[in-house]
């Protein structure tokens, strides 16, 4: 207490209380908000270009190639990287850098035809199952929406391919379908969990207020509050549907000859495993690549549009 009759503080008080020390500026640490930019910026960057790459290799095929993906030259086959074939030729004497950029267009192909018969199919089911699970009755609807998708989600991809292989004909349009059908379950669960999330926000109640009809409401209220979570899924499965036309291809149920595939170039080169490795060193690398870029890119968008794992500081 000070002496003053008026209770404020003399100089001399005001003089013995500690000065504050000079700022220091906030620096970012390992787990900090700094570190969570500085990763999510490396993923995006990095599965950003290699996912340019995978894409400028398929555009540039439809302009210019060294040669033709049907151009067989039987006195350079097996030849290994020189200046007129930059990547070697193959057992028919084919150009590997051709089938290189023509794979990266069925690659392409797949992924994207793939993941948007997933995406159309998959994410209205995930809102329609939360609609109907925020309902007294219509939990079971919900109940048997999911244990269906659940039931889709025990077929891998590989045995739809086998089934539609066996209707039909092996060919990149069964296998397109079957990585589609297999992709559906991730889709409605990520849309489901995200509706019922965004169903129970104040707006919504105040949208239910003012009798909006429960459609609008999916519209102009769930989609685009969904619309990061599915678009990070869509770039993973966009990443599985990579790796499963190579799988189905390299076992003779996707890609047909004489379209060029990556997965039917690692098949073609397993019996020069021993002699010539880097027939399947150059399709299996950018298979490799088109599946990192992919999942990278997924990762950066993952922390992107996850608000709590910025705030967390992962």
């Amino acid at each position: 207490m000070s002496d003053s009759p008026t209770g404020a503080h003399s100089p001399r008080d005001l003089a013995d209380v500690e000065a504050p020390g000079p700022t220091v500026p906030a620096r970012a640490t390992d787990t900090g908000p700094g570190r969570s930019k500085l990763r999510l910026n490396a993923s995006m960057a990095i599965g950003g270009g290699l996912v340019v790459l995978i894409v400028g290799l398929a555009l540039v095929s439809f302009l210019w190639t060294p040669y033709g993906p049907s151009d067989i030259d039987p006195i350079a086959r097996l030849q290994s990287a020189s200046p007129a074939h930059p990547l070697g030729t193959d057992k028919f004497g084919r150009d590997t850098l051709t089938w290189v950029m023509y794979g990266a267009r069925i690659t392409l192909l797949v992924g994207v035809v793939a993941v948007g018969i997933a995406l159309l199919i998959g994410t209205p089911i995930g809102i329609i199952a939360a609609i109907f699970a925020k309902q007294p009755w219509g939990v079971w609807i919900d109940a048997v929406i999911m244990r269906a998708n659940d039931i889709l989600l025990a077929f891998p991809a590989l045995l739809l391919a086998i089934i539609f292989a066996a209707v039909y004909s092996p060919g990149t349009g069964p296998a397109m379908v079957a990585v589609g059908i297999a992709a559906i379950p991730g889709f409605a669960r990520v849309a489901r969990s995200g509706t019922l999330q965004v169903l129970g926000s104040e707006y919504v109640r105040a949208a239910r207020a003012a009798n909006r009809r429960t459609p609008a409401i999916a519209v102009v209220h769930v989609l685009p509050n969904i619309a990061g979570m599915v678009i990070v899924q869509a770039s993973v499965a966009f990443a599985i549907s990579v790796l499963a036309e190579a799988g189905l291809s390299f076992l003779g149920l996707g890609t047909q000859a004489p379209v060029p595939s990556w997965g039917r170039m690692l098949q073609e080169s397993q019996q020069f495993l021993s002699t010539h490795p880097e027939l399947a060193l150059w399709p299996g690398l950018f298979i490799a690549l088109a599946v990192l870029g992919f999942n990278l890119l997924g990762d950066g968008l993952r922390d992107r549009f996850d608000p709590k794992m910025e705030a967390r500081g992962v």
